[in-house]
């Protein structure tokens, strides 16, 4: 899993059919300190419900259309959570 933040949203009019119902978002990867990586933005679909600004952690690759099962989506990164808190310990 890694640390995003969501930063926009994408509206696609036309679509794979089974992304119909499904919200896509802009995510920022983040590293372990908070801040952005720097390698650009990502598109995931939101399996959780997350919203503008939030910390979130997202996955990647085929694990990412695990969060739809049993929808099939096809997925290259998906939102499987919301960060309320996160700490880094020594």
């Amino acid at each position: 899993m890694n640390l995003a933040r969501v930063v926009g949203r994408v509206v696609a009019t036309r679509k794979d059919e089974a992304l119909t119902g499904h919200r896509l978002l802009l995510i920022e990867p983040l590293d372990s300190s908070g801040r952005p990586q720097g390698k650009g933005l990502i598109v995931a679909l939101d399996a959780v419900g997350s919203g503008a600004a939030e910390h979130v952690l997202f996955v990647r690759g085929r694990e990412a259309a695990h969060a739809f099962l049993p929808d099939v989506v096809p997925a290259d990164a998906a939102i499987v959570g919301i960060v309320d808190a996160a700490t880094r310990e020594i």
